[in-house]
């Protein structure tokens, strides 16, 4: 856990996660802190096959030592969410032939919010993160959960 100059602490954070849009992938890493929940974007790939590549190393390797308000500022992208109105944080494992989802939900300016993200590596090793944030009191109000497909191919 880190501390920025405010006194905000970093809680943790998810990595190496995308958002699909309709002709591209968004890379996008999530800062957690005891604020807020700050969507970072990491960079944008085309969806063709043969365009296709994770973007995101570079802005990966500046949040290993932003603080949370550094990081907001890297992109007009990225999105700050306050804990207060964050709703769920819920993971769902990986399987052989489907990749880690991460759904956020919170309430926005126009009712709520989600995003689902698909994780480009092993997304079921931050089950432990979500798990920590689980016990974390400022987070009591938020449903944080990790679902296991029943069935290993769905």
């Amino acid at each position: 856990m880190t501390t920025g100059s405010t006194g905000e602490r970093r809680l943790g954070r998810f990595t190496r996660w995308l958002r699909q849009r309709p002709n591209s992938l968004e890379f996008w890493e999530v800062l957690v802190t005891d604020e807020r929940l700050v969507l970072c974007f990491a960079g944008e790939s085309f969806r063709s096959m043969l365009l296709r590549a994770d973007v995101g190393e570079r802005t990966r390797r500046l949040l290993d030592d932003c603080t949370p308000a550094e990081a907001l500022e890297l992109a007009d992208r990225n999105v700050a969410v306050p804990l207060a109105d964050l709703r769920t944080i819920r993971l769902r494992a990986g399987t052989p032939t489907r990749r880690a989802r991460l759904t956020l939900e919170w309430e926005g300016e126009g009712g709520r919010e989600s995003w689902t993200l698909s994780n480009t590596a092993d997304g079921d090793g931050q089950t432990d993160l979500l798990e920590r944030l689980d016990a974390c009191e400022g987070l009591s109000h938020v449903e944080c959960e990790v679902e296991t497909p029943r069935f290993a191919f769905i």
